[in-house]
């Protein structure tokens, strides 16, 4: 039986010059081109070597973010959708992805009203969780729940910490049992069901981690979340992502995985 992390394909888009110039919700500096462009190639190795087969695709300079492809859409082994995202900056976004999703899925679907952004929606075994937050508002969520009934998807809609961007800035699933998350939303109760592991205190920024197959990509910023995840069975990747994280990215934003039925 088949993991919800067991993934053979992956979309991603090269980062543009532009991304320097990418979003981020507490201001500080603008990462270096060149380092982003190292940590992103990196990145797609990191993949690669766990197996997936990528689609990259060519950078659009009109859009700063758009290396992070996963908020513009989501995908499943059953279909993919097309979002809203709620910074305007991003609103062309999902249509630029549509023709890449059409290659890979027979089911493309679109979100039709509100607005929600893939960093704050997390599969789970069990569920799908769809985070509240400045990027996804209740009409968004609730629109987005309805679709994924279509994928045979349970959604569950979900309060995140004002402090956090995206829902999966706060938390990551690491296998079909355990969830790591900050103390935060930890300690919200909406993890029931599975075994938490809290982020130590002062690592908040490192919450976000991928598990893709048997690899988990963890920051290299972040030893000690490195050390409390080698207790799960997964073969620990330690990836650079200092510049990255400047344009208040992680792991799970910069590609578009799933599983080939």
């Amino acid at each position: 039986m088949p993991r919800i992390f067991d993934f053979t394909h992956a979309i991603l888009r090269r980062p543009g010059a532009s991304a320097v110039k990418g979003l981020r919700a507490g201001g500080g500096p603008d990462p270096t081109f060149a380092g982003v462009a190292a940590e992103h190639a990196a990145y797609a190795r990191a993949l690669e070597a766990a197996g997936l087969e990528l689609t990259v695709l060519d950078p659009l300079e009109d859009f700063p973010d758009a290396l992070f492809v996963e908020d513009p859409a989501l995908v499943f082994t059953a279909g993919s959708v097309l979002l809203n995202p709620g910074a305007p900056s991003r609103a062309g976004e999902a249509a630029l992805l549509r023709p890449a999703l059409e290659q890979h899925f027979g089911q493309v679907l679109a979100l039709d009203e509100g607005h929600a952004d893939g960093g704050d929606v997390l599969a789970m075994p069990d569920r799908v969780l769809i985070g509240l937050s400045a990027r996804t508002d209740r009409i968004g969520a609730a629109a987005l729940a309805r679709l994924l009934v279509r994928f045979g998807l349970h959604a569950q809609v979900v309060e995140t910490p004002s402090e956090v961007l995206h829902l999966k800035t706060a938390c990551s699933l690491i296998d079909e049992e355990t969830v790591l998350a900050t103390r935060a939303l930890a300690q919200s109760g909406i993890f029931s069901g599975y075994r938490v592991i809290e982020v130590p205190e002062g690592d908040e920024a490192g919450a976000n981690v991928l598990r893709a197959n048997e690899h988990l990509l963890v920051g290299a910023a972040y030893p000690a979340i490195a050390d409390l995840l080698s207790q799960c069975g997964a073969h620990i990747v330690l990836l650079e992502n200092r510049e990255i994280a400047k344009i208040d990215a992680g792991f799970t934003c910069m590609s578009l995985r799933w599983r080939a039925a």
